[in-house]
Order: structure tokens, then C-alpha cells, then sequence
């Protein structure tokens, strides 16, 4: 099975999470966390640069990892390191995606995210519970 090792962007902003709807491909429409795949030579972290640079226009600083996501989809297998991440310059630009939301804990699954990032979401629900105080 094929296997695509990419980097995904958390970006936070208070109490929430930017994500983005794909413009493109096979899961056009579904929602994700921003980022791409990782070139040879690069780091995950590197490769988030590049790639919200690539899709977003804006510079990040990326943060501590939140979780490495192996996932199996028909086609592939996919490992996605994920990070949490600050933006730092530039204004926000759409390049890639065809829609974009900033979400609230109580806001995340209100998107159709991908399969390989629910557990994540749910993750990274409760951690914006437990930074705001909500149960």
C-alpha cells in the first residue's frame, strides 16, 4: 500500500481552531486542518511552513505536536504529524481551499471532517474544554 506522510496545522486563536474545506481531488468538499505532504529532506515542522505559506499566504509558528494520526484509507496509508500552530505573518488567503472556518470546541463537528482526522478533532476538542473551563 502506498504511504503519504504529511504535516497538518492546528492553528489557534484564543478559544479556536482554523480549519479548511479541500478545493480539490477526491475529498473535495471535506474538512481538514491545513498543511501537506512532507518533501524528502525536510522536517514535518519545515514542511508545515512551506505548505501553509503554499496555501494559506501567511508565515506560522509551529508549536508542540499534538499527535501523529497513522491512518488506512482504501488507496493509501497515511501518517500525519500534527502540531499546534500560531499565525504569525500576513493575511489569510484561501490558495487551495474552497471554504474555511474558525471553530469553537462546541463548533468542530459541525463540519464534515475526513475519516483520518475525527479522533483528532475529538482530542482537540477537549482540550479547548479544558483551556476555557467548559465541561
Amino acid at each position: 500500500m502506498k504511504r503519504s506522510r504529511v504535516a497538518a496545522a492546528v492553528i489557534a486563536a484564543g478559544d479556536r481552531i482554523f480549519a479548511t474545506a479541500r478545493g480539490y481531488g477526491p475529498f473535495k468538499g471535506r474538512w481538514e486542518f491545513p498543511g501537506g505532504k512532507i518533501e524528502p529532506g525536510e522536517t514535518a515542522r519545515e514542511a508545515l511552513v512551506r505548505e501553509i505559506r503554499e496555501e494559506l499566504d501567511i508565515g506560522i509558528e509551529v508549536g508542540a505536536c499534538i499527535d501523529t494520526v497513522e491512518y488506512d484509507y482504501p488507496d493509501f496509508h497515511l501518517s500525519m504529524d500534527c502540531f499546534w500552530c500560531t499565525h504569525k505573518t500576513g493575511t489569510m488567503k484561501l490558495l487551495e481551499a474552497e471554504a474555511a472556518r474558525w471553530l469553537c470546541a462546541d463548533e468542530l463537528f459541525e463540519v464534515d471532517w475526513l475519516p483520518a482526522d475525527l479522533d483528532l478533532v475529538a482530542k482537540i476538542r477537549e482540550r479547548l474544554r479544558k483551556r476555557t473551563g467548559e465541561n
